[in-house]
């Protein structure tokens, strides 16, 4: 199966949140690449991570950042790929300053937005977009949510 989501996060200090969507995008068995791409120290790099995501075959993109936590965003702006915002806790504000920033999207250019350190959920979610499309992720879909519910 080719890669249908990439993830991007901003810093390397936000490694360990991320591997929480590795985590259940393995358990959905969804391939994916994974990208360490701040949008201020590295805006080309990511701005091209963004443009040239569908044409690589990606779906969906979930991307994290803490702090000011622009990342989702600047990514919503270059493409028309759904993009899931994870707002990361940081030292200094708990995580609500990168909530406010994903979830405070202009309109155009929304970003789906799950709790502070929500990767989990931004997995689930990616895998509920691509089960519209995808039976094999569909299936595992709903085993998970039979297997929540037992």
């Amino acid at each position: 199966m080719p890669k249908l989501v990439r993830v991007i996060i901003g810093s390397k200090s936000d490694q360990k949140q991320a591997e929480k969507i590795l985590e259940y995008l393995e358990l959905f068995k969804i391939e994916y690449d994974f990208y360490i791409s701040s949008a201020h120290r590295k805006p080309l790099q990511t701005g091209e991570l963004a443009r040239n995501a569908k044409a690589e075959g990606i779906e969906v993109i979930i991307a994290g950042a803490g702090m000011a936590a622009h990342l989702p965003g600047v990514v919503a702006s270059y493409t028309e790929l759904p993009v899931i915002g994870v707002p990361f806790q940081g030292a200094t504000l708990s995580g609500e300053d990168a909530l406010l920033s994903i979830v405070q999207m202009p309109t155009g250019i929304p970003v789906a937005t799950v709790a502070i350190n929500g990767g989990k959920n931004a997995a689930i979610l990616a895998a509920q977009i691509l089960a519209l499309k995808h039976k094999e992720i569909e299936m595992k879909l709903i085993a998970f949510r039979e297997e929540l519910s037992k």
